[in-house]
C-alpha cells in the first residue's frame, strides 16, 4: 500500500475500522515460546466464516498496519492477534484462510486439538474481523480504483472453455447435417425436416458461441500485443462493442484482415442480432405488408431517422456462416498472431505487467519463445497455487 496520505473519507473509514479492531491488536512482543506455539497452531471451526482472504489481508495489513509474517511452508501470510490477553493467529494456509489457536504445551512437537475456549474466542474474533471488513467497503472500492489505473493485474483467461463450446455446437451441426443427408437419400421427409431444424439450431448456437469466444479472446490478443496494459483500459474495451474489440486486436490496414472483418460484422448483425433480439428474421423482417405483388417484408432498420426499410443485406445460410468463421480462425492461427494460440489455450491469465514491460512483445515473436515462456509461467503458477514458496 502507498504511504501517501489517504483521502479524508478513506481516513475516516480507517479510523472506524481501527476502533472495531482495537480488541485484537497485539500489544506485546512475541516470545520464543509464543512462536513455537504459533508454529504448531490448530485451525478453529470458529474462523471458517471469515470474509475472503484478500479483504482480510488488505484490512489488517494495508489499512490498519497489523504486523505480519511473510511466506512460509504452505503458508502465504500470518497475522498474530490478541484477544483477552490470549494469542491467536489469522493465517492463510494452503487449505484456506482461518483463525488458529497456538499449541499451549511448550514441550509439544505437534499440533493439538482446539480448546473449548479457543473455539469461543475464534468465533468472536471472526465476528470482529468481518464487521471491520464490512465497514471498510469504501476503502476496498477506493483501493480497487487505484489498482485499476496500473498494470499489476491479471486478466482471467477462459478462452479454451469458450472455444470448446463453439466446437461442440459445430460438431452437433455437422452430425445433424449428415443425418439429414441420409434421411433425404432415404426419402424420410418428416424426419428430414426435424434433422435440418436441429442442424440449424446447432449452427446458430455455434455462431453465438463464436462471438462470445471472440469478444473474450480479442481482449487477450490486445494484451499480448501490448495494446492494453492497465486495468482501466481493459475495462473500457470489455464494455465496448464487438467491432471495437476486433480493431483493438487486429490491423484493418491488412486487406485480408479487413475482408474477414467485413464478413464477420455482417454475420454478427444478421445472425446474432436475430437470435438475441426476438428472432423475427435475419434481416430484421418483423412485419409483412400487403401489396399488389403479395406479402412484402418490412424490415426494422437499426439506424436513426428511417426505422423501416424494404431492402437489406442478403441473409447468410447457417452453413455459409460457419464456413466464414472457420476461414477466419484458419487465417488467424496462420498469421503473425499464431503464438497467441498457445497462450489462449493455456488457461493462464494474461498479466498486464508483462504487456507494460515488453515481455509479451518478445515472446510473441515465435512459437518456441511462447512455449518456453508458458512452461516457466505454468511452473510458477503451480508453485504459487500449492504455496510451495
Amino acid at each position: 500500500m502507498s504511504h501517501e496520505p489517504l483521502p479524508p473519507e478513506i481516513e475516516a473509514c480507517r479510523v472506524r475500522a481501527a476502533r472495531i479492531m482495537e480488541p485484537l491488536r497485539l500489544t506485546r512482543s512475541l516470545t520464543d515460546s509464543d512462536c513455537h506455539g504459533l508454529f504448531l497452531s490448530s485451525r478453529t471451526n470458529g474462523g471458517r466464516a471469515l470474509r475472503p482472504y484478500y479483504l482480510v489481508y488488505f484490512l489488517l495489513v494495508d489499512l490498519l498496519g497489523f504486523d505480519h509474517s511473510g511466506r512460509g511452508d504452505k503458508v502465504a501470510w500470518s497475522i498474530p492477534v490478541e484477544f483477552e490477553h490470549r494469542l491467536y493467529v489469522v493465517e492463510h494456509r494452503k487449505f484456506g484462510l482461518g483463525i488458529f489457536e497456538p499449541q499451549h504445551d511448550p514441550k509439544a512437537r505437534m499440533s493439538g486439538p482446539v480448546t473449548i475456549l479457543g473455539e469461543q474466542d475464534a468465533t468472536i474474533i471472526c465476528r470482529i474481523i468481518n464487521t471491520a471488513v464490512d465497514k471498510s467497503t469504501p476503502y476496498f472500492e477506493w483501493r480497487a480504483q487505484q489498482e485499476a489505473r496500473g498494470s499489476r493485474l491479471n486478466v482471467s483467461n477462459r478462452s479454451r472453455a469458450l472455444l470448446s463450446r463453439y466446437e461442440h455446437f459445430v460438431d452437433e451441426a455437422s452430425r445433424h447435417g449428415e443425418q439429414a443427408d441420409r434421411l433425404r437419400d432415404e426419402k424420410r421427409y418428416v424426419e428430414l425436416a426435424e434433422a435440418r431444424r436441429r442442424a440449424n439450431w446447432s449452427a446458430q448456437a455455434a455462431i453465438d458461441a463464436f462471438y462470445a469466444w471472440s469478444e473474450h479472446a480479442f481482449i487477450h490478443l490486445a494484451v499480448l500485443q501490448g495494446s492494453l496494459s492497465t486495468g482501466e483500459a481493459v475495462r473500457e474495451l470489455a464494455t465496448a462493442d464487438w467491432g471495437t474489440k476486433f480493431r483493438a486486436a487486429f490491423d484493418l490496414g491488412d486487406g485480408s484482415c479487413k475482408a474477414h472483418y467485413d464478413v464477420l460484422v455482417d454475420l454478427r448483425k444478421q445472425m446474432r442480432n436475430f437470435l438475441a433480439h426476438g428472432s423475427f428474421g435475419k434481416r430484421g423482417e418483423a412485419f409483412h405488408f400487403h401489396s399488389a405483388v403479395g406479402a412484402v417484408p418490412l424490415l426494422i432498420n437499426q439506424g436513426d431517422g428511417h426505422p423501416f426499410q424494404l431492402s437489406g443485406d442478403v441473409p447468410f445460410a447457417e452453413s455459409k456462416a460457419l464456413a466464414a468463421i472457420d476461414a477466419f480462425l484458419e487465417w488467424l492461427w496462420g498469421s503473425s498472431l499464431a503464438p497467441a494460440k498457445h497462450y489462449l489455450d493455456s488457461d493462464l491469465p494474461t498479466i498486464l505487467t508483462h504487456a507494460a514491460n515488453g515481455t509479451y512483445a518478445r515472446v510473441m515473436q515465435s512459437d518456441e519463445r511462447m512455449c518456453d515462456f508458458l512452461e516457466t509461467m505454468q511452473a510458477e503458477w503451480d508453485r504459487a497455487g500449492d504455496m510451495d514458496f
